[in-house]
């Protein structure tokens, strides 16, 4: 995928800009690639997933430094100046707005880069190599750059020909656009009333975009997760897990298959999460001929194996590529009594059986499990010297077995375990033939001297506490092609509703009656804050709390949401430090929002979802925005600096700056079409894309408007 990228931004290039333009710019790229190898080695960074994609999507920016170089001296050489005046003037007026549009890029991928959170971790080496690759990207750009413009530029020297310099600017394509600028200023409240209408027209559309975490894997395996009752023998399981084997094994396109049993399996895969261990546990590791067909066989499978294990607790699934575990939706309900947890846990059950594109409905108690209690004659095993522990240590010895000492194998220590033979454990009733030392008799006596009888019970056999407080959670996965969000948006007001959420509550408002209280009630009245605590009506002790990736999601926005504010106050003043004044940055962060309109239209578009991924993209587009709008800004304070007219200065800093401009979003947007077959990637480059796309051509208008808008510029007079 990189070198296709590469390929086509070179490919951008010769065509655009011409072939030794382009031949140098491609030879700066491959010099800048180079060179972030180099570092990234340096400093430990490897080539995966995250670093290549990394690469991709700094493509445009790597190159837009160079662009904005190479274009300048094009255009003075062919005016007859020499190459190098040409160089020293290009360099001299674009290097220092390059540096600091290049540090605002950057640091809009900083917030990813200083995150603590799970999310940051996996995805840090995107701002590493975007940090290295646009560094390195200004050196060139101010450095080789204007060295292999002098060398390979064709032009003719000032003062060798008494021919008139061309207009570099008279092309169709720059008289069209200028005189559409130069109508859009003239009407420029009615061009920003109609591109106001438009952004708040995609604001509202934006909210019928779907919202996804992080995608799933497009490699050629999935996996199926199996839950079958608690307290099953594992050889139970085993023959199971044979019939599931022999079914799968059965269907078209399936490979192979491999099962792991018991739980606990090694972590193979950083975003994999293993089962917990448990005799009822397994996984079957199914690979296909091709990814393709996975997402029409998964539904099959999933029927198939529900009919073939009525027991079990089937979930189907893809491999994840980013944090996540356990179930898509999960539900935590905290309090104090067990039996009233499991009441509670029924009903929100019930509801997600209900829907029907719910699966894999389960929670991690599990069911109850019988067990045998030996009830001790508290008198009889006081007058022979035996206490309780000893009696539970015997029936350990005779049964589980008991540590008696650790064997050390080099470094390892190995626990030596003593327990009876297996014909003496295999059947319950040889528990009335079970011997205990007596102290005092100083003698082997029989257990049931001491036992006034037996008594078979159910227990929680899994009990979890969260923040020491007892808890039981539930989970469940949308059916494909049901996104997380969409079925979490129906179940969640029924659950909370069933279970008697106190809305007053959490509102801090008081109701008069509770048919009051849920007249409000939607899916967005209480809204999914990582780990809060919703409390029951009614019932003091008793809260819920939303889970799985709708808290995963949470969790790693609000990570980025502390450090946000801190990049972004330092990319407003980078930008302030650049022009000495606030008028020009406000006019280059008011562009900044205009993004949105091309991201609602892209997304809606391919259908894809507004996960982390995206959100990324989002980051990323504003550095690339500001970054041009900078570059034009500034151009056009030079131009008035020169003495021009102002209103000329505007329009024709739009003119001079438009091809930079339109070639680094032209070599951003089609170096990005590799990434659009990538399913972890592709929701990010429709995102900047689409963004890019739209923002781009909007930033060529609205720029100069709001330029004339707030320096007052009037219009000229008609001829």
């Amino acid at each position: 995928n990189l070198l296709e990228a590469v390929a086509i931004v070179v490919v951008v290039l010769l065509f655009a800009m011409g072939l030794r333009s382009g031949l140098i710019i491609g030879g700066i790229l491959f010099l800048t690639i180079s060179g972030t190898f180099l570092f990234m080695d340096l400093n430990g960074i490897i080539l995966e997933r995250i670093s290549l994609g990394a690469l991709i999507i700094a493509l445009g920016m790597l190159v837009d430094n160079a662009i904005v170089v190479i274009d300048g001296m094009q255009v003075r050489i062919e005016q007859g100046e020499d190459r190098i005046k040409a160089a020293a003037a290009v360099v001299g007026q674009t290097a220092v707005p390059l540096l600091g549009a290049t540090v605002v890029a950057i640091l809009a991928f900083a917030s990813i880069g200083t995150s603590e959170d799970s999310t940051g971790e996996y995805c840090r080496s995107l701002y590493e190599v975007i940090l290295i690759s646009l560094m390195l990207s200004w050196l060139t750009a101010v450095t080789a750059t204007p060295l292999f413009g002098k060398w390979f530029l064709k032009g003719k020297p000032a003062g060798k020909s008494g021919e008139k310099p061309k207009d570099p600017y008279a092309g169709k394509v720059y008289q069209l656009y200028k005189r559409g600028l130069i109508g859009a200023i003239r009407n420029r409240w009615i061009t920003v009333g109609v591109i106001a209408g438009i952004f708040f027209l995609s604001l509202y559309a934006f909210g019928f975009v779907k919202q996804m975490f992080f995608p799933s894997s497009a490699s050629a395996q999935f996996f199926v997760e199996f839950y079958l009752p608690e307290g099953i023998h594992i050889r139970d399981t085993e023959a199971e897990m044979a019939k599931a084997e022999e079914h799968l094994l059965g269907l078209d396109g399936v490979t192979s298959v491999s099962t792991t049993i018991g739980g606990a399996e090694p972590r193979f895969l950083l975003t994999y999460v293993p089962t917990v261990a448990s005799t009822g546990s397994a996984v079957i590791f199914i690979s296909v001929e091709d990814w393709t067909i996975i997402d029409g066989l998964m539904p099959k499978v999933q029927a198939d194996l529900e009919r073939l294990l009525p027991d079990a607790v089937v979930n189907v699934r893809k491999f994840l590529l980013g944090p996540g575990e356990g179930g898509k939706i999960q539900l935590r309900i905290f309090g104090k009594d067990r039996t009233v947890l499991r009441q509670l846990a029924a009903k929100a059950k019930q509801i997600m059986f209900d829907d029907a594109d719910a699966k894999a409905i389960r929670d991690e108690w599990k069911e109850k499990v019988k067990v045998v209690r030996p009830q001790v004659a508290e008198a009889q095993a006081r007058q022979l010297g035996i206490s309780r522990p000893q009696v539970g240590d015997a029936f350990m010895s005779a049964f589980a077995g008991k540590q008696t000492g650790v064997y050390r194998e080099g470094e390892e220590l190995l626990a030596i375990i003593a327990r009876a033979p297996e014909e003496e454990r295999i059947d319950v009733d040889n528990i009335q033939d079970l011997q205990i030392w007596s102290p005092v008799a100083q003698q082997m006596i029989p257990m049931n001297v001491v036992l006034s009888g037996f008594t078979t019970e159910s227990e929680d056999g899994n009990v979890q506490r969260r923040d020491r407080s007892t808890m039981i959670r539930l989970h469940c996965d949308p059916k494909p092609p049901t996104f997380p969000s969409e079925l979490l948006a129906r179940i969640k007001p029924k659950i909370e509703r069933a279970l008697g959420v106190d809305l007053g509550q959490v509102r801090g408002k008081r109701y008069s009656s509770d048919e009051e209280m849920y007249a409000e009630f939607s899916d967005k009245t209480i809204k999914i804050v990582y780990n809060e605590k919703i409390p029951l009506k009614g019932m003091p002790g008793y809260y819920i709390a939303w889970g799985g990736e709708a808290e995963d999601s949470s969790k790693a926005q609000a990570a980025l949401a502390s450090s946000i504010p801190i990049f972004f106050g330092m990319m407003i003043l980078i930008v302030i430090f650049l022009f000495n004044a606030i008028r020009q940055p406000l006019i280059i962060w008011l562009t900044v929002p205009l993004a949105i309109i091309g991201v609602t239209i892209g997304l809606i578009s391919f259908d894809q979802p507004f996960g982390f991924m995206a959100l990324l993209g989002l980051m990323s587009l504003v550095g690339m925005l500001i970054k041009n709008a900078i570059v034009l800004v500034d151009q056009i304070d030079a131009e008035i600096k020169t003495g021009k007219e102002r209103f000329d200065a505007v329009v024709d800093s739009g003119v001079s700056r438009m091809r930079p401009v339109m070639l680094a979003a032209a070599t951003t947007i089609l170096g990005m079409l590799p990434l659009m077959q990538d399913a972890f990637f592709v929701s990010m480059a429709v995102t900047i894309m689409f963004g890019l796309l739209v923002a781009t051509v909007l930033t060529l208008v609205i720029v100069p408007v709001f330029y004339t808008i707030f320096f007052k510029i009037p219009n000229p007079k008609k001829a």
